[in-house]
């Protein structure tokens, strides 16, 4: 039971199933505007476990895949499987369980679900790959994330619509440029190993600017889904302060000071997926 227990706590470190919050409410936006309204409890709870699935698997099989540049790497040396502390082989079953949870939830959704699921499932899988072919790597991880909430609306509609796709364009947007802004505590190590990154291509000046050039078109977006899914003032106020902290986000940290990447990253983003979420449904659910 002791090492059942380990290796629970080590998987859920690994994979970082906290930092569902970057894309879950993303998800959730995309049914409630699917819905207008909640969608019902069975579809909402077969939403939640696609995506904590696909984002478990993405994220296990990301660590199997960067395992030797993990070692190779002083920030990520520690991770579990350059550590010891998982091996390969669990790694991977865990990964196969996660993907077959994912289909299984999309099969219980809808047909259109099931059918997009394994190119979903690809995408996501896929990305672990990008830094060894292509510097846009960021913006693969911003389709990974950002299928969420397109594939929530298909969930609910059983249909797609192309405004959906909006919201997956702000999602790439908003993921591309801060990870390309976390990418920049690589940015040496990735030029010594021959990995392709922004920062790695371009330096730390120009990314920061390439990645502030992100958000201010995903901020053009947050007001165009405005007036394109007819929300209200509610959702303005919300997609207000979704600009402040993004704004603040790119102030505590420059080129030359990246020491509080860490509360940039993490917990601005998570506030600012809750408040792009919550803005929204009140102002859906006001309007019923």
């Amino acid at each position: 039971m002791e090492n059942v227990l380990r290796s629970t706590r080590v998987t859920l470190e690994m994979i970082k199933w906290e930092h569902s919050i970057f894309a879950l409410p993303f998800a959730l936006t995309g049914a409630m505007l699917a819905a207008n309204g909640w969608p019902t409890l069975r579809v909402l709870g077969l939403i939640v476990v696609c995506m904590v699935a696909a984002r478990s698997a993405a994220m296990a099989f990301n660590r199997l895949v960067d395992a030797k540049l993990d070692a190779a790497n002083p920030r990520t040396a520690m991770r579990a499987l350059p550590a010891g502390q998982l091996s390969a082989g669990f790694v991977l079953a865990f990964t196969i369980v996660a993907s077959c949870v994912f289909l299984l939830g999309s099969a219980l959704l809808n047909r259109l679900t099931l059918e997009c699921a394994p190119f979903a499932l690809a995408v996501v899988l896929a990305y672990s790959y990008m830094k060894r072919v292509t510097r846009w790597s960021h913006l693969v991880l911003g389709l990974a994330l950002g299928i969420a909430p397109a594939a929530a609306w298909i969930a609910v509609r059983g249909t797609f619509a192309p405004r959906a796709a909006l919201l997956t364009a702000i999602v790439i947007l908003w993921v591309g440029g801060f990870d390309v802004l976390y990418a920049c505590q690589d940015f040496e190590h990735d030029r010594k190993v021959g990995l392709f990154s922004v920062p790695a291509m371009f330096g730390l000046e120009r990314a920061f600017r390439i990645a502030q050039a992100m958000h201010v078109a995903m901020v053009a977006l947050l007001f165009v889904m405005l007036h394109v899914f007819g929300l209200g003032a509610i959702a303005l106020l919300g997609m207000c302060v979704v600009v402040v902290l993004l704004a603040y986000e790119h102030a505590i940290i420059s080129p030359r000071d990246l020491s509080r990447m860490n509360a940039a990253f993490f917990t601005l983003n998570g506030i600012i997926s809750v408040v792009f979420f919550v803005s929204v449904a009140a102002d859906v659910l006001h309007r019923r």
